[in-house]
């Protein structure tokens, strides 16, 4: 099944990616975690999803250097994975942890505001 084959392409990636970040000699990378890979149907696009400990410029500065590092990261993937083509990569910031935290915090305020009458 062709959903089958794009998972595994797409964590392959994952995986390669993941390594060779954590090798990029760019100061502004700071601690990188790819958290997920999709690609398309084509294999010709596939988007970075990452998280990065850290502030708002630490977070902008490895962007940054994700970015700047593209070409790199390309060429690693060519000579690492087996495909016909090597798709463009486009990173974006996981904030689904980010979300996770907001709900909590939603949640535990509700809570509060239950237990003390659901006042406020």
């Amino acid at each position: 099944m062709m959903t089958e084959r794009l998972d595994r392409v797409a964590e392959e990636l994952r995986e390669v990616l993941a390594q060779e970040i954590q090798r990029l000699k760019d100061p502004r990378v700071g601690f990188v975690t790819v958290t997920g890979v999709t690609v398309t149907a084509d294999l010709r696009k596939a988007r970075v999803f990452y998280t990065v400990l850290g502030e708002d410029r630490d977070r902008n500065a490895t962007r940054a250097a994700l970015r700047s590092a593209r070409s790199h990261l390309r060429t690693t993937l060519g000579r690492e994975v087996r495909i016909k083509f090597v798709p463009e990569l486009e990173f974006r910031e996981d904030e689904t942890a980010d979300r996770g935290h907001r709900v909590e915090e939603l949640l535990a305020e509700w809570h509060r505001e239950e237990a003390s009458g659901g006042e406020g």
